[in-house]
């Protein structure tokens, strides 16, 4: 079987040519969603136990770049619905798990954390109503998250292993109240609804607290890792996946024999823009590196049992640090294209707003750099916060 990056570059045909009605969608096209389905691209991180692939996670970036260069909303759809299935699938009892995970074709769609949310212990499992948001490839998928904190039924804090228990309940989509507001700048592909339950009971087995480690069952380094720095890594792929597509075009229009207004010289003769592009092409390649790097040495150590708080650090910079460049050769190479870039017949506009999209997200966020550079200096136990 070739791997998962390979069948991902096979995809990009089909990506390209459906990227633009993807776009006016604000969801996948049905032929875009049959061919994921069909190189097993929704189980590439899902538990070799429940059928699933358990890759190497560099070999998980590598896949989410390849797809995201194509098409940055089927990227982000796949790293989120993986990362999604597989930790939760790794804390959830076998059998759920496998009723829940087993199919080819289920996904899970996820929403951010809402404030408001209650989850209320009940006998055999929970209570749970709230609203969330950003339910990424949602259109796409039989199950849903969402997470919560856990109250007793007097409306307390439940707690846990010595601390708050929080939650994520996996339901049936059909069981949630869907939104339709997603009118946004970028990756509108996604179609990332908001969603709303009320009192709707999710038993025991479907509600995993999927980062703590009294409750996973899968042990492999894929769960070790846990799932913000595994979200992380795939969204920085794709990232890198959209900036590479955009310095790709710049570099075409070069050499396609454009000229600027502000200069007599063709692109490809101006030694401005040949020092830009080969700047460009190192900021990116290094991004990448440290990226590939850092991945590389977290999942050995993670295979090894020794993964500690310095790994994960350096893990948690090189995905801020690769989504920030990324962005700004994505910026770079779409403002060097001057009003070629605006038009829709060009490979610049619809790229360009992506990327700025992807750059909103959490996992590119400055204060995650501030964090580590504290741990570097040693002026802050920030263990917790990864």
């Amino acid at each position: 079987m070739k791997s998962a990056s390979e069948r991902a570059r096979a995809l990009q045909p089909l990506l390209d040519e459906h990227g633009a009605e993807m776009d006016r969608r604000r969801e996948l096209t049905p032929e875009v969603v049959e061919a994921l389905i069909g190189q097993d691209m929704l189980r590439l991180l899902l538990p070799r136990s429940l059928g699933g692939q358990e890759i190497h996670l560099l070999e998980f970036c590598k896949t989410t770049e390849a797809l995201a260069w194509a098409d940055a909303s089927v990227g982000w759809f796949i790293n989120q619905s993986n990362v999604s299935s597989a930790t939760s699938a790794a804390a959830m009892p076998h059998e759920a798990a496998a009723s829940v995970f087993g199919n080819a074709r289920e996904g899970l769609a996820w929403g951010a954390k809402h404030s408001k949310s209650t989850a209320l212990r009940v006998e055999g499992g929970y209570r749970l109503s709230g609203t969330w948001s950003f339910a990424s490839g949602g259109r796409h998928t039989r199950w849903l998250g969402a997470h919560s904190a856990v109250q007793n039924p007097d409306g307390t804090p439940h707690l846990r292993y010595g601390r708050p228990d929080d939650r994520s309940f996996v339901f049936l989509r059909k069981d949630a109240k869907i939104t339709d507001d997603w009118q946004v700048l970028g990756l509108r592909g996604t179609g990332s609804d908001t969603y709303t339950v009320e009192d709707l009971f999710v038993p025991d087995e479907r509600a995993p607290a999927r980062d703590a480690l009294q409750e996973r069952r899968e042990t492999g380094p894929i769960y070790t890792i846990m799932s913000t720095l595994l979200y992380a890594t795939g969204f920085c792929g794709v990232t890198l996946g959209i900036a590479r597509r955009l310095l790709e075009a710049y570099v075409d229009l070069a050499r396609g024999g454009k000229h600027s207004r502000a200069s007599m010289n063709a692109m490809a003769l101006n030694n401005a823009v040949q020092r830009e592009i080969g700047q460009l092409e190192a900021r990116l390649s290094a991004a990448r590196a440290f990226l590939h790097e850092a991945l590389g040495q977290a999942y050995d150590a993670a295979a090894a049992g020794k993964l500690d708080v310095d790994l994960r650090m350096r893990l948690r910079l090189a995905t801020t640090h690769g989504m920030n460049e990324a962005t700004e050769v994505s910026i770079a190479s779409y403002r060097a294209a001057g009003t070629t870039a605006i038009l829709n017949s060009m490979p610049f506009e619809r790229r360009f707003r992506d990327a700025m999209s992807a750059s909103q997200h959490l996992q590119a966020m400055l204060p995650h750099i501030e964090m580590v550079g504290r741990h570097i200096i040693g002026t802050d136990n920030v263990l917790q916060n990864l």
